[in-house]
């Protein structure tokens, strides 16, 4: 640690931020184990548009630590991954040594992907979670941390366009009240025509903030339709409702992508956008 700390590893100024939005999320664990499968719950439940991919490695013994980094490389060398959680569940500190390496450490100080370290539960540390560029105390936190709920962003879009509105109405009635206090003054009663070219002046003036609000607000409206589109067009769901289905072995809950995925006499669960149905494969056709 001592080496790693002296070669400025650990200092934040190397620390990348976190995307905003990140439609795919890269995962280096065990997949059998119980980080992915709270991180899938946690994803699911707040944006169950946004991608995982999985790359499984050995989280414990012997080569372990060489897998997790060569995961790490592979998915830099790839590219199209937004943001990567790297850890496992809790354990003894010798089940947690792995993320302890040197060669973990590099590797994830060599990322160019944001990297979140989530290693054990939240009294647990290790030398990942000090190179990393966020650490989470659990798996389950990590993808907290990494996804918004869709809930909240569309209301925080809907607040913001509020705001927007009680802003330019507060300054429309602010200035008309002005020019009714200046009406109301002894001196500008006479001559009317002062009177009538300030009422000139207000009205041009909320025309013109009229309009620029309405400007203001098309644009918003077009940015939360193209957002709205945008999380429509990631949802599965919506690819089930064209007559496609995902196929998932049954034994692993794994999506079959290719018929080399599966063998003979394998069950295999079809889901379709209502319902799904559980198969045996009967033949493999290349």
């Amino acid at each position: 640690r001592r080496c790693l700390e002296g070669e400025g590893l650990f200092l934040a100024e190397h620390k990348k931020p976190l995307p905003a939005f990140p439609e795919r999320i890269g995962v280096v664990t065990s997949p059998t184990g119980a980080a992915i499968q709270d991180i899938r719950t946690v994803i699911h439940r707040r944006f169950p548009s946004v991608k995982l991919v999985l790359r499984p490695v050995r989280v414990q013994g012997e080569g372990a630590g060489g897998e997790i980094a060569a995961a790490i490389q592979e998915f830099n060398e790839y590219g199209d991954i937004d943001v990567l959680i790297v850890g496992r569940g809790g354990g003894s500190l010798e089940d947690l040594w792995t993320f302890n390496e040197e060669v973990v450490a590099r590797a994830i100080f060599a990322s160019e992907i944001p990297v979140i370290s989530a290693v054990g539960h939240e009294i647990d540390f290790s030398i990942s979670d000090f190179v990393a560029d966020v650490r989470a105390p659990t798996p389950s936190a990590a993808a907290e941390m990494v996804v918004r709920e869709r809930e909240v962003l569309i209301r925080t879009i809907l607040e913001w366009t509020n705001r927007m509105v009680r802003s330019v109405e507060g300054r429309i009635e602010g200035y008309r009240g002005r020019i009714e206090a200046v009406e109301r003054r002894y001196g500008f009663r006479w001559p009317f025509d002062r009177i009538r070219e300030y009422r000139m002046r207000v009205d041009d003036l909320s025309r013109s903030l009229e309009t620029v609000w309405s400007h203001r607000m098309e644009m918003w409206k077009s940015r939360v339709v193209h957002l709205m589109e945008k999380i429509a067009s990631l949802n599965p769901e919506a690819v089930l409702r064209r007559g496609y289905s995902i196929t998932t072995r049954v034994r692993d809950e794994q999506v079959v992508t290719r018929s080399a995925d599966v063998e003979k006499e394998e069950e295999v669960r079809i889901r379709f956008a209502v319902g799904s149905v559980r198969s045996v494969v009967e033949e493999i056709e290349e």
